[in-house]
């Protein structure tokens, strides 16, 4: 790992525990959203970085109520909840990636995925929801799509996208590489 990542992420812990996070401060009427963008090549410390980041929260402001979200299980969950995990899986051996992929697109498209999260995460109960995963639902779920479908279902609650790729505060590249339009959140840490 980079100087510099562990420099950025030394940061995220008084970053989204102060005040003025939690309560949306300087941010006028802008969605609470923020991306912390980081090398793909990071993604095992990342995950490694997001268990410790939960327990920590959890021990030392236990006041605060903390969802973390990782899209790929989520997605996984649902799919399982309505019976369409082995279905999903029959369609890729009958009809190809293409077929099963265009079908997945369909079911988790921004909207439709915007209201499953919202359901699991229960704004109104939570302070502060973290999002990972990313990069492993992709193609299926477009971050730029879904951070814009939540936009009116979360409110003034504040969401953490930790995001393998990199964001200059107009477009996010997954994987520094995939182009997309997102321009309603903020850098987390620069």
């Amino acid at each position: 790992m980079t100087e510099k990542l562990e420099e950025r992420l030394n940061q995220i812990i008084p970053r989204i525990t102060s005040e003025g996070f939690l309560r949306g401060t300087g941010l006028g009427n802008d969605v609470a959203f923020h991306i912390f963008d980081y090398p793909a090549s990071e993604e095992t410390r990342m995950r490694e970085y997001l268990e410790f980041l939960t327990g920590h929260i959890a021990k030392t402001h236990p006041d605060l109520r903390v969802k973390h979200i990782n899209l790929f299980e989520m997605v996984i969950e649902s799919l399982e909840s309505r019976g369409f995990l082995e279905k999903s899986f029959e369609k890729q051996k009958k009809e190809g990636d293409q077929a099963l992929q265009k079908a997945l697109e369909r079911q988790f498209e921004g909207t439709k995925l915007a209201a499953v999260f919202a359901e699991r995460v229960n704004p109104a109960e939570t302070d502060i929801i973290l999002v990972s995963g990313i990069g492993s639902v992709y193609p299926i779920v477009r971050t730029h799509n879904l951070l814009s479908a939540l936009q009116p279902k979360l409110g003034h609650t504040p969401l953490v996208v930790f995001y393998p790729g990199v964001y200059d505060g107009q477009y996010v590249r997954l994987f520094g590489k995939l182009k997309g339009p997102y321009y309603r959140a903020f850098k987390l840490v620069p």
